[in-house]
């Protein structure tokens, strides 16, 4: 029998898609009415004084007042902000702080105002209705559903809220939608990981889970302690999942591993949220890509990533993009950021719609020698290497060896196996062979002998949660990055590798 709130869901759905569909058939006109929505609103902020706003009428004139900057650069205004100074970046004061770690800069302070809060929960929402209203299937609304997540206990800065995002979003489930929300709210908020694992185990364990959230690799955890306690496939410990939300990294890696815990195939639905903004959700089951968050008070533009690092490179808007190009994403917001750049990369796949993968991290890459290889072409690597095999990966990343006496260098795999392959030299040949016909510089290097071919390194059994907890990063929204220009992450597995 269906339930009313699964009836209602549909029609519900159906009018978020209509509504959605407006802005996705006009992007061009979107974006523009964005872009002078945001400059306008900000136009009296410090800001927008130091940066000419009340002058600025088109994307050109943007350019040449504003220009780009990360978070380190941002940092002096931010710090203003913090202070609790108002109509600094964004018209009065935020109302939460999203933590997240930086790399250079330790702890970032990124900011959330009320203009920008609504479409970090919306796009979420979205994304399950659009599934609904294709798919036809909304019985799982009647179900338990789970976002592993941080922390929702926030602290405060001045008057403003401070907290991991995935702890304020946690403040914004619907009211039609908390009883259905596991884990309860004393078990998110246990902040060592194992522990926080070991709970949701014991409290979902006898309920009907019909949708499981969170990034692949911690919800890999989540999935191996519920086999270790009850020693069956997820699949039939909670016989009515059936859709899988994933965000933060690429799944594909995952994909192989996931449906053997399952036991069987589960559909699955992508997200790209980040502190800055909720960027992107799939649309359709069988598309490929992102539908890309046009109406979400967020102004992207967007620099082919081989020209980021040039003196002035070339900042285009959505109506210049070309699919297939790896771009740097730049963002203005509704929060106050301004052509800032989050470190991401991207490759749209379609045009109508505007719909993104994530390529990787400007700053993740290897180019030791000149190859530009990036996180995208690992990925699809080890998907190709694997594909039609019983291997299975839990995590790998990749690295440079340059410091080689008698050999030449090479790129050096570290990969923690859950079904090893049988020749792993063959595996190694695969993945080099894919990277070749991938990335010309790469097979411009192996054939001209500068490099050799690739070689793997097996990682012990949870070496890579190991190698988190050691750096203090387990569970929540951290995530192994798939590559690196050194050996900072590679020397420190290297150095537990070698304890053992």
């Amino acid at each position: 029998m269906i339930s009313l709130k699964s009836a209602l869901a549909k029609p519900f759905a159906r009018r978020v898609y209509n509504k959605i569909q407006k802005w996705a058939t006009k992007p061009i006109e979107t974006q523009e009415k964005v872009f002078q929505e945001l400059i306008a609103q900000a136009s009296r902020t410090k800001f927008g004084i130091d940066h000419n706003f009340k002058n600025i009428t088109s994307h050109e004139d943007f350019i040449q007042n504003v220009p780009i900057r990360d978070y380190e650069a941002l940092k002096p205004y931010v710090e203003r902000v913090v202070a609790g100074e108002e109509n600094i970046l964004w018209k009065g004061k935020p109302i939460y702080f999203a933590k997240t770690s930086g790399t250079t800069s330790g702890s970032k302070f990124i900011p959330i105002t009320k203009e920008s809060m609504p479409s970090h929960v919306e796009a979420a929402r979205n994304a399950i209705l659009l599934y609904i209203n294709e798919t036809g299937k909304s019985k799982f609304v009647d179900g338990k559903m789970i976002f592993l997540q941080g922390s929702p206990i926030l602290k405060e800065q001045n008057g403003v809220q401070l907290g991991r995002l995935s702890g304020i979003v946690a403040h914004y489930v619907p009211k039609y939608l908390q009883k259905n929300r596991l884990p309860s709210w004393k078990t998110n908020c246990i902040e060592d990981w194992e522990t926080k694992v070991d709970a949701i185990v014991e409290e979902t364990l006898p309920e009907n889970m019909t949708i499981i959230s969170g990034i692949p690799s911690w919800v890999q955890m989540y999935f191996e302690r519920l086999q270790e306690r009850t020693g069956k496939k997820v699949g039939e410990v909670f016989k009515n999942f059936n859709l899988f939300i994933f965000g933060g990294v690429n799944y594909e890696p995952y994909r192989a591993k996931f449906e053997s815990l399952i036991g069987r195939q589960v559909d699955s639905i992508e997200l790209y949220p980040a502190s800055e903004g909720f960027f992107a959700f799939q649309d359709k089951q069988n598309g490929r890509g992102m539908l890309l968050q046009l109406n979400s008070g967020i102004f992207y533009e967007f620099i082919k990533a081989d020209e980021f690092f040039n003196e002035n490179p070339n900042r285009i808007t959505i109506k210049d993009v070309e699919v297939g190009v790896n771009y740097v994403m730049i963002i203005s917001t509704n929060a106050g950021l301004w052509a800032y750049n989050i470190g991401d990369t991207v490759q749209f796949t379609s045009l109508n719609p505007y719909r993104v993968i994530v390529s990787g991290r400007i700053k993740h890459f290897i180019s030791a020698f000149g190859e530009h290889v990036i996180g995208k072409e690992v990925e699809q690597a080890m998907e190709e290497a694997t594909k039609d095999t019983n291997v299975q990966i839990s995590e790998f990343t990749v690295a440079p060896q340059i410091n080689t006496e008698k050999e030449l260098p090479y790129h050096e795999w570290f990969i923690e196996f859950d079904k090893e392959p049988e020749d792993i030299s063959k595996l190694a040949e695969d993945l080099d062979q894919s990277l070749q016909n991938q990335n010309t510089y790469y097979f411009d290097l192996i054939q001209g002998k500068v490099l050799q071919p690739l070689k793997i390194t097996k990682v012990p059994r949870e070496g890579f949660q190991n190698y988190m907890k050691s750096v203090g990063k387990l569970g929540g929204q951290n995530k192994i990055p798939r590559l690196s220009n050194d050996r900072k992450i590679a020397d420190a597995i290297w150095n537990m590798i070698s304890v053992k």
